[in-house]
């Protein structure tokens, strides 16, 4: 497992990393179609690497338009065992502004929309989410962000609620008046189904929340608004290399264990002789 590939979405914002060696593209259809762009493999640090956009590298799919089990098995046929998730959030606590940074370690999920599973029509899997996020994936990435963000006197948060909505229209006053009362503290429309999915093909799943706005909920900030959100992006984006270097050459020598990495063992119910050839195929994909 020391020398598996390190997973990278890149969110809003993010849809390429500089400095890869050895770089190759991959066009792939997966039994659940194709991905959202090409995957990008090279090292960097000397780290194996992939990565994909999540949007695609021109930002042409929607939140609901992800298609986030082409995705997800596509990371784990490359051989992927650890994933960390970039993606753009809107606050919904006082105390975490925007240009923060925050990795969440619960999540609350309001999509509407996505298929949310690998399994059904004919195979059966019901994996643990209690612990949806990987804790020891999640302290190399807080390792890294820290240093980085503390030298810009912006702060970095470690646990909390995000709250998943189906987008694409940002929340009404109501709505984000609501969210609040749900406990949760960040709230963004792409890591669900994502890390459900992570979750099934036996990855640990980690994401770093960029922190752009105050949604709609704050008496004395804005709502906000796309070109709001975009320009604090840009921001953040700027720190998101810096981190991912951090976060590499804190996993240069050592792949942290998981409890994700046996949850599928554990979940599945359908006897894999029961199913037929080609569902056999791409579950045992997602059992590696």
């Amino acid at each position: 497992m020391q020398n598996t590939p390190i997973g990278i979405i890149g969110g809003s914002g993010l849809y390429q990393i500089e400095g890869l060696s050895e770089r190759q593209e991959h066009d792939l259809i997966t039994p659940f179609g194709q991905p959202s762009d090409r995957f990008v493999s090279g090292k960097l640090a000397g780290v194996p690497v992939v990565f994909l956009a999540r949007h695609g590298q021109t930002h042409h799919l929607l939140p609901s338009e992800v298609p986030y089990r082409a995705n997800i098995y596509a990371f784990k046929k490359l051989g992927v065992k650890h994933l960390f998730s970039f993606s753009a959030v809107g606050s919904l606590s006082e105390d975490i502004a925007p240009l923060d940074m925050v990795i969440p370690d619960q999540y609350i999920d309001m999509t509407r929309q996505r298929i949310n599973t690998f399994f059904g029509q004919g195979t059966v899997a019901h994996v643990s989410l209690a612990d949806p996020i990987c804790a020891n994936l999640a302290q190399v990435l807080a390792n890294a962000a820290e240093g980085c963000l503390t030298q810009q006197g912006r702060n970095l948060h470690v646990g909390g609620t995000y709250l998943c909505i189906e987008g694409p229209q940002f929340s009404t006053r109501a709505e984000s008046h609501w969210f609040r009362s749900l406990g949760a503290n960040i709230i963004g429309m792409t890591n669900m189904p994502e890390a459900r999915l992570a979750r099934e093909a036996q990855m640990a799943y980690v994401s770093l929340g960029m922190v752009t706005d105050y949604d709609a909920w704050h008496p004395r900030e804005q709502a906000v608004t796309a070109d709001y959100a975009i320009k604090n992006l840009m921001k953040n984006s700027e720190n998101a290399q810096q981190i991912l270097m951090g976060l590499l050459a804190g996993l240069q020598d050592q792949r942290p264990d998981s409890l994700a990495h046996t949850a599928l063992q554990q979940g599945l119910v359908t006897p894999l002789s029961s199913m037929n050839v080609n569902t056999r195929e791409w579950v045992e994909v997602l059992l590696q």
